[in-house]
C-alpha cells in the first residue's frame, strides 16, 4: 500500500518539474528578446554624435561639425544621456565639461568609429607585393598553354604572394563562379551562362583546320570539297556532335568524314599531329597546341566570334580581382 502511495506521488512530481523548467526557459527567453530587441533598436550613428560632442566639448560645434542643427544635436545629447545613464557633457561657466564616464568612453568611442570607418571606407590601394591569395581561372584547352606562362611570369614579379589554379573547363554552367568555387572562367558567350556575370572580351577567334606537315591538305588550294573528303577527328561537347561547321558543309550537300570523336581540342590536336587526321579548332586559343602544324583557313562562311573573360558581381570592387584581370586582359590582347 505503501509503495501504491509513493507510486502515485511520482507523477505529481514530474509535473512540478516540468512546470519549473518551463518558467526557466520563459524567463531565458524573455531575458534573450529583451537583449535582440534592444540591439535592433540601437541607434549606431550616436557612436559618432558622442565621438564629435565629446571631441568638440560643445554642442554648436558638434552641430556646425556634423551639420546639424543645434536643437538637432541638443535631441541627441539628450538621447545618449538616456542611452548611457550619464549627462556625459555638464554645464561650467559658459561653456561644457565632460562627466568622468565621458572621460572614461572618449577614447573607446574615438577606436569605435575610426574602426567602423575602416570597415565602410572603399579600399584605395592594393599593396601586391603583400598580397597572398589563390586565383581559380577555369578555361578549355590551350588557354593556359598560349597565355599561361606570361601570366604567371606578371603575376610572379608583381605579386609574389599569388598563386593561379588552372581548372578544365568541361562545360558552361555558372554554378562555379556563383558559389565561388572559381573566380574566373574564359569563354564564349551562351545563352546558359548567368545573366548577372560580368564579361570582357579577351579577343576574336576563329576556326582554321589543322594538320600534319607534309599533309597531302597542306598543298595547294583548300576546298569545301577536299575539306569533307579528308578523314577527321571530331570534338564532342556535352554529345553534341553537329555544330557550326557540319551545318555549312550540309547546306552544300557535303558531310565530314568522322573517325574519332573525342572531347577537347587537346586530343584533338595530338591525334592530328600523329596521323593524317584533320582537327578543326579555334586559332588563337590553341596557338601554342599546334606549334609546327600546318594550319589553313576553313573553306567556309564561319562567323568569327570573341574569347571572353567572366566572372561574379560579387568580386567585381575586388581590388586584386580587378588587378588580375587587367593583366589577363592586357596578355590576351597583346599588350
Amino acid at each position: 500500500m505503501r509503495w501504491c502511495e509513493q507510486s502515485g506521488s511520482m507523477p505529481h512530481m514530474a509535473e512540478d518539474a516540468l512546470v519549473a523548467h518551463y518558467s526557466c526557459i520563459k524567463r531565458y527567453a524573455s531575458r534573450v528578446s529583451c537583449y535582440l530587441w534592444g540591439m535592433a533598436g540601437l541607434d549606431l550613428n550616436l557612436l559618432v554624435t558622442l565621438d564629435v560632442l565629446l571631441a568638440e566639448g560643445s554642442v554648436v560645434g558638434a552641430a556646425r561639425r556634423l551639420q546639424l542643427s543645434a536643437s538637432a544635436m541638443s535631441r541627441a545629447l539628450a538621447r545618449l544621456r538616456k542611452v548611457t545613464g550619464d549627462p556625459l557633457l555638464v554645464r561650467a561657466g559658459r561653456g561644457l565639461v565632460p562627466t568622468p564616464r565621458a572621460l572614461e568612453l572618449r577614447d573607446r568611442v574615438r577606436c569605435v568609429v575610426n574602426d567602423a570607418e575602416a570597415v565602410l571606407r572603399p579600399a584605395m590601394k592594393l599593396d601586391l607585393k603583400a598580397l597572398s591569395r589563390v586565383f581559380t581561372i577555369r578555361s578549355s584547352e590551350g588557354f593556359v598553354e598560349n597565355f599561361g606562362p606570361r601570366l604567371i611570369a606578371h603575376v610572379a614579379t608583381e605579386a609574389p604572394g599569388v598563386r593561379l589554379w588552372f581548372l578544365p573547363k568541361p562545360d558552361k554552367d555558372s554554378l562555379p563562379l556563383r558559389d565561388g568555387t572559381v573566380d574566373l572562367e574564359t569563354g564564349v558567350i551562351g545563352p546558359s551562362m548567368g545573366p548577372e556575370l560580368r564579361t570582357v572580351g579577351l579577343f576574336r577567334d576563329r576556326l582554321v583546320g589543322v594538320v600534319r606537315r607534309g599533309h597531302p591538305l597542306s598543298k595547294g588550294r583548300m576546298t569545301a570539297e577536299k575539306y569533307a573528303a579528308g578523314v577527321h577527328v571530331m570534338i564532342a561537347r556535352r554529345g553534341l556532335q553537329m555544330g557550326s561547321i557540319d551545318e555549312s558543309l550540309e547546306k552544300l550537300g557535303l558531310a565530314r568524314n568522322g573517325a574519332a570523336i573525342v572531347s577537347g581540342f587537346s586530343p584533338a590536336i595530338a591525334l592530328a599531329r600523329a596521323s593524317d587526321l584533320i582537327a578543326t579548332v579555334p586559332e588563337r586559343h590553341t596557338g601554342s597546341l599546334c606549334e609546327g602544324m600546318h594550319r589553313f583557313t576553313l573553306p567556309l562562311h564561319l562567323p568569327d566570334f570573341t574569347i571572353s573573360l567572366f566572372w561574379h558581381p560579387r568580386v567585381d570592387a575586388d581590388l586584386s580581382h580587378r588587378w588580375l584581370r587587367s593583366r589577363i586582359l592586357d596578355i590576351c590582347s597583346g599588350a
